[in-house]
């Protein structure tokens, strides 16, 4: 299977191997994103160290960065190779990187453990919010990995028949 590829190359990027996990809440049928001051609404994501088996790591990005903890079911739903400019970090990224549907079996929290880069908090959207507001700031395509992986978790949690139509 072909491997898809977005974004745009730029000089000078650091190329991290990561992931990211869209995490749906069947009972209020919105998803968990970090909101950043400003209103960008973002997946919880990381780059996971080649120790790491790549599932734990987006498992544990996302406990650290939402609190959310208490999963119901974890699919691998793509991966890509990404080009984007990390805003958080302020530099241009590369790499491969790899999305999971994450469906949560309760909405409880544990105390997240962000780094000081990390200047968000957790916040629950519809399908229709987070795809418009990654939209809207597109205009360098560092969202269309994101967007990518987004329609596709939302097509597969519909086929599993958690998210109702």
């Amino acid at each position: 299977m072909d491997v898809p590829e977005f974004g745009i190359k730029r000089e000078n990027e650091t190329w991290v191997s990561g992931g990211c996990g869209i995490v749906f809440d069947p009972k209020s049928q919105r998803y968990a994103v970090g909101k950043e001051e400003g209103g960008k609404l973002r997946l919880f994501s990381g780059g996971v160290p080649e120790n790491e088996n790549i599932k734990d790591g987006v498992l544990r990005e996302v406990i650290e960065e939402s609190g959310l903890h208490d999963f119901e079911y974890v699919e691998k739903i793509a991966e890509a190779t990404v080009h984007y400019y990390n805003s958080l970090k302020n530099s241009n990224r590369g790499g491969p990187a790899t999305c999971f549907l994450v469906i949560l079996k309760s909405s409880n929290l544990v105390p997240t453990k962000l780094e000081t880069h990390e200047k968000f908090k957790l916040e629950w959207a519809t399908a229709k919010e987070i795809l418009e507001n990654w939209e809207s700031r597109n205009e360098n395509q560092d969202y269309n990995h994101w967007i990518y992986f987004f329609n596709k978790a939302l097509d597969r949690a519909t086929q599993l028949g958690y998210v109702k139509i």
